[in-house]
């Protein structure tokens, strides 16, 4: 009887258990990619975070920890699209800087001109009493 027990009850536990042939080598793959995709994410490797976050997702979009997986790479896209936008908005500051110097300098060639329409129209008016 005891040895009957004793099988019955050792079956039970290797049925239940999680060893490396079950799902426990899946959950450590699993935790170890996740892991790896909020390491980069820490460290500002955005590209290779959002990369790692697909590929866990790839893997394991049915996980319970894919609906984070999937807001962890929808904040760093965005993060990185704004890192893009920031950059273009200096790029473009440093361009209308450009213009509005550009700009500054025709408004003084336009002043400089008129100015000597002015002698013209003077030098001009001076000639046609001379006549």
């Amino acid at each position: 009887m005891r040895v009957a027990w004793l099988v019955v009850t050792s079956a039970l536990l290797v049925g239940c258990s999680t060893g490396p042939l079950a799902n426990g080598l899946f959950a450590t793959r699993s935790a170890q990619m996740l892991a790896r995709a909020d390491k980069l994410a820490a460290d500002g490797d955005y590209r290779s975070a959002i990369a790692a976050y697909d590929a866990y997702l790839a893997d394991y979009a049915d996980s319970s920890n894919a609906p984070r997986a999937r807001a962890s790479r929808d904040v760093l896209t965005t993060r990185e699209e704004m890192g893009r936008l920031q950059q273009e908005l200096a790029r473009m500051r440093d361009e209308l800087a450009k213009r509005e110097g550009d700009l500054a300098r025709v408004r003084q060639e336009a002043e400089r001109l008129r100015a000597d329409l002015e002698r013209l129209k003077q030098i001009d008016l001076q000639l046609e009493k001379r006549r």
